[in-house]
């Protein structure tokens, strides 16, 4: 089929709305990012019989859509971010309304016909959905046993009751997320590969898995930045200020954070790589952060690969 023939849909995804636009039919619409716009989008979008649909990878927003167009039997791509804005710096077109970054992106789509996602859409957004729980209760469980620890005594019967409540709902939530796994080889593979790491749980695996779908798939810098650890320059003028990492998965490197606490202190070429930062007097949170871009880079690298943590990786 001739690129000229072909039917290419873009898709702009923001926390309150999709912006589509479809080429070379030139018809630009926006919907609610909510059940009932995702239904009215793939309505209009089915009827023009499109060769595929593409959607950057946000990590979180682009599923609802994602899942419907899969749905739906419409040739999906969930499109990498950071390569897209490279196209569209290589077009020469740098200005950005919700109307042209939708059609940049089926340009995209156009140009340079990206392979549909091969995706169980499903799985991917239960899986974030239940680590978004799981942190929830989390939370509930903190406060409850520092509410333990200053109420009377009086009150800590009804909190400790609740407290095992919530161990027993986090416990579930776990078995789910195995089970969810051990549905897919894919993942299972995947799985092995991420806990081959010390310091690496199931729940940044899981986490990698359902919000970061690009690792294996970058090269050392553009992972980084997409996770939002990657320093970036505040240069202007004669003024320059610190570099500071800023942007990226906050999921992702929230839970990259607290993999690390563990990783100093378990995995031996981390805390290396933290000692040596520390000596050399570096703050403990740029050491902490120069740890979780290492970790995250030697990730990708073993997932590209498809081989398991080696020292030598570090």
């Amino acid at each position: 089929m001739k690129a000229s023939k072909e039917i290419n849909v873009g898709v702009d995804t923001g926390k309150a709305q999709l912006d589509i636009y479809i080429r070379p039919i030139g018809e630009f619409f926006t919907v609610e990012n909510n059940p009932s716009g995702i239904k009215e989008a793939i309505k209009r979008i089915k009827k023009h019989k499109p060769t595929r649909i593409v959607i950057e990878a946000t990590g979180r927003l682009e599923m609802p859509f994602a899942c419907a167009a899969a749905k739906a039997k419409i040739p999906i791509v969930v499109a990498n971010t950071y390569r897209v804005h490279k196209f569209a710096a290589s077009t020469g077109k740098l200005a950005k309304t919700d109307k042209l970054d939708a059609q940049m992106i089926a340009y995209y789509g156009e140009a340079l016909q990206p392979r549909e996602t091969q995706l169980k859409p499903e799985n991917i957004q239960l899986i974030s959905d239940l680590l978004g729980r799981r942190s929830q209760l989390l939370e509930m469980r903190t406060m409850e046993k520092n509410r333990l620890s200053i109420l009377p005594k009086t009150l800590s019967t009804p909190i400790k009751q609740h407290i095992k409540f919530i161990n027993s709902a986090v416990d579930k939530i776990e078995i789910k997320l195995d089970t969810l796994i051990e549905a897919t080889p894919q993942w299972q593979q995947l799985m092995k590969i991420l806990l081959s790491v010390k310091g690496v749980g199931k729940v940044l695996a899981y986490t990698l898995i359902s919000e970061l779908p690009e690792l294996g798939q970058l090269n050392r810098k553009q992972i980084a930045a997409l996770v939002g650890v990657a320093p970036m320059n505040r240069e202007s003028g004669a003024y320059k200020g610190k570099r500071k990492i800023r942007g990226g998965r906050h999921r992702v490197r929230t839970v990259l954070f607290m993999a690390m606490m563990s990783a100093i202190q378990s995995n031996p070429k981390i805390k290396a790589i933290y000692k040596r930062l520390v000596e050399a007097g570096k703050p403990k949170k740029v050491a902490l952060v120069a740890c979780m871009r290492r970790m995250i880079t030697i990730l990708n690298v073993m997932v590209k690969n498809g081989t398991v943590w080696d020292d030598s990786l570090a």
